[in-house]
């Protein structure tokens, strides 16, 4: 761990609520109810309830703008994991902040192309402007700047992206005049890709919530023009010089069948269950390990326990069943229990 001790990284990383750090900001969003209700909302999409924790984590973000101490123990809670394994996770992946942030990330890439072709003068200039350096805010709140190691983009360079939107091609004066209109709080349209709404917001869709006000909002934001130049220019040079890749030869690929038991392929009738039903019988009875096994189980299209589904409105499993027992598991993990 790299934090020091009473940083604001310390306590996210550790997850302690009694880590000597400034106290949050008197106008930090409290997580409430509600933010609970959609965390087990969240939890309901997976087998394993453990395995909700990236999608809760940005659940918290869109709260508070950051993964706060208080975010990391609402997520271990709920989970029944402990504040430190929390911690790990999210101190593990760049996109959850362990800091307060700004209206909007602005993250600029200085990875190999993008460099080459001014990334990083980008960079200099956007932290001149704002007084600030790398994963710091600007004293108005109204940016985060970063720099980002490689967006994937690199026949747009040089790039920047703002809430992860992309803003292609850009040069010194065209990312100084983007983050001067996101100051005046204005909200340029990406090149391509969804309009742009704000950090907190973009996380809430990460959790798989919508971020828009109404369906129709949403959709014109999937349908949002975007501009394909770069990407499209070698298809448009095959077709306009008659070019076109070789046909692709190799092996016949094998029936989709192939490696079923005999009974999930031409089921017998003769067990009183529909075929899909016999079928998936089947396949848990011929898994060939545990994984395997509780794979299969979870398609199974019948309700209970005995397929590794928890019958709806039935019991979790409780921290007195030993790991690997319950219905359904492959003893990768301890026992879960009701949040």
């Amino acid at each position: 761990m790299t934090a020091l001790p009473g940083s604001a990284e310390g306590a996210a990383t550790t997850g302690l609520v009694d880590s000597p750090v400034a106290p949050a900001a008197a106008d930090l969003p409290p997580l409430t109810e509600r933010t609970r209700l959609e965390a087990r909302e969240i939890m309901a999409r997976y087998p394993q309830p453990r395995s909700a924790l990236l999608p809760m984590l940005h659940l918290v973000q869109s709260y508070q703008g950051y993964v706060s101490p208080e975010g990391i123990g609402l997520c271990a809670e709920e989970l029944g994991l402990t504040r430190a394994e929390v911690g790990a996770v999210a101190t593990f992946y760049t996109m959850y902040k362990r800091r307060p942030t700004g209206r909007h990330i602005v993250s600029v890439c200085t990875n190999t192309l993008c460099a080459v072709l001014g990334g990083q003068r980008i960079m200099d200039a956007l932290s001149d402007d704002l007084g600030v350096h790398h994963d710091e805010t600007a004293a108005d709140g109204s940016v985060t700047l970063e720099h980002a190691e490689c967006l994937a983009a690199c026949d747009y360079a040089p790039v920047v992206t703002v809430d992860y939107e992309f803003y292609d091609q850009q040069d010194v004066d065209s990312a100084r005049a983007l983050v001067a209109a996101l100051r005046r709080g204005e909200k340029p349209h990406p090149t391509r890709g969804a309009p742009l709404t704000d950090f907190r917001g973009v996380s809430r869709q990460l959790a798989g919530f919508s971020q828009h006000a109404d369906a129709a909002a949403a959709a014109a934001a999937v349908d949002a023009p975007g501009e394909w130049g770069p990407t499209l220019a070698g298809v448009r040079l095959a077709a306009e010089r008659g070019e076109s890749a070789p046909p692709m030869t190799g092996p016949e690929p094998e029936p989709a069948d192939a490696g079923e038991p005999a009974d999930t392929v031409a089921p017998s009738g003769r067990t009183g269950e529909t075929p899909e039903k016999e079928a998936a019988d089947a396949r848990v009875a011929a898994a060939d390990n545990p994984a395997e096994r509780a794979g299969a189980a979870q398609a199974h299209p019948d309700e209970g326990t005995e397929y590794g589904r928890r019958t709806p409105g039935g019991p979790r499993p409780t921290p007195d069943t030993p790991a690997g027992t319950e219905p359904g598991t492959s003893g990768q993990g301890p026992a879960t229990r009701e949040a």
